[in-house]
């Protein structure tokens, strides 16, 4: 800030008759009125602070003698000096965006551009993020450069916030570097997509990695990283193509449904997780591959079970077979005039015999 007589100037500063807003004869305004400074102890310290006040950056020459013409009116102020506090007077930067999007994946480059109205000696230009004291990127600037680009490389997800920029410039007295407040803030978004796990159940009675043919099994997609509008999707790579099916990704997981498993439902399964946020479409990797085989459904009587049945019954027949042969052979041996009644029961070539004697 100026002072007089430790009197702060906080406003009221002009330059007349010059080529521009940034050049000529420095009027002060007091009491409603214009008046002009005295040259006596003015130097390169007191033109940079005008100069800062009016947005022009530092000054370049600072000129004696009326160079600009005459004073008119009051001189308002003599012996000028310099309190050394001027960074407050430089102007804002302002931080755009050189990058076509806000949302990034790991691993891409974040372009800025950090510009200010003043070109003199401009010393570097900081990239900072917000809560972070150090600045991530600092570019090194010509005295009469206005703009340098800022590159955020390589990012993650902890890079996710706000930034801005600053600049700085040799000024004050005694010459020091002197910070420029803080730009606009610009906020970007990383998104980690990560690889979805995925898992089936069918019934209990299926061998591992198998479906019934006929029977009821499902798929169910996970991922731990969630974003709002995201999406599952299913792929199904079989011999004779391609099948495709989505649900949203309303909680981190998804299931999807088969009723009635059949040969078509056979092969391998893919889960992946797709989103689209600020204009851009994410998709995660593919989980690893799902094998299910289909499998008819076992006889209602298994080939052990047979066997025993058709043994039983063989042996059954063979009994009966046996009690038909020797009940022939016992009634060939009876006699045609024994007057008592005979029961024969023959069992394996042997007989018991039971008389009833005639009454």
């Amino acid at each position: 800030m100026l002072t007089f007589l430790h009197i702060p100037l906080t406003g009221g500063v002009r330059l007349v008759d010059g080529e521009n807003k940034c050049s000529g004869r420095v009027e002060v305004l007091r009491h409603d009125q214009w008046g002009t400074v005295c040259d006596h102890g003015w130097d390169l310290r007191e033109a940079d602070v005008v100069c800062l006040e009016l947005g022009c950056g530092l000054a370049e020459l600072a000129l004696h003698g009326a160079v600009f013409g005459e004073g008119r009116g009051e001189i308002w102020l003599r012996h000028v000096q310099c309190s050394g506090h001027e960074s407050s007077t430089l102007l804002m930067p302002t931080l755009t965006l050189l990058s076509p999007h806000t949302v990034f994946s790991p691993g891409e480059a974040v372009r800025f551009a950090c510009n200010v109205l003043l070109g003199h000696h401009l010393s570097d230009f900081h990239l900072y993020k917000h809560g972070v004291s150090t600045p991530l990127v600092t570019q090194r600037a010509d005295q009469t450069q206005t703009k340098v680009e800022l590159t955020l490389s390589d990012i993650e997800t902890f890079h996710q916030g706000s930034y801005s920029c600053q600049y700085r410039i040799m000024g004050g007295f005694p010459s020091q570097l002197l910070s420029s407040p803080p730009s606009n803030s610009i906020n970007i978004t990383v998104v980690e997509i990560l690889t979805p796990q995925h898992w089936y159940n069918t019934s209990a009675e299926a061998p591992a990695g198998s479906v019934i043919k006929g029977h009821n099994f499902s798929i169910t997609c996970s991922t731990r990283q969630q974003y709002p509008g995201g999406s599952f999707q299913l792929r199904l790579i079989r011999s004779n193509g391609t099948v495709r099916q989505s649900l949203p990704a309303l909680t981190p997981y998804v299931t999807f449904t088969f009723p009635n498993a059949q040969s078509s439902n056979e092969g391998y399964y893919y889960c992946l997780y797709r989103v689209q946020l600020g204009g851009r479409t994410f998709v995660s990797r593919e989980s690893q591959p799902l094998p299910i085989a289909i499998r008819d459904p076992d006889p209602l009587l298994s080939p052990m079970v047979i066997s025993w049945l058709v043994s039983g019954l063989t042996f059954v027949v063979a009994v009966v077979v046996i009690i038909i042969v020797a009940k022939v052979l016992c009634t060939k041996e009876k006699k045609p005039t024994e007057l008592e009644r005979e029961t024969r029961t023959c069992v394996d070539n042997t007989y018991v015999a039971l008389s009833i004697n005639k009454l």
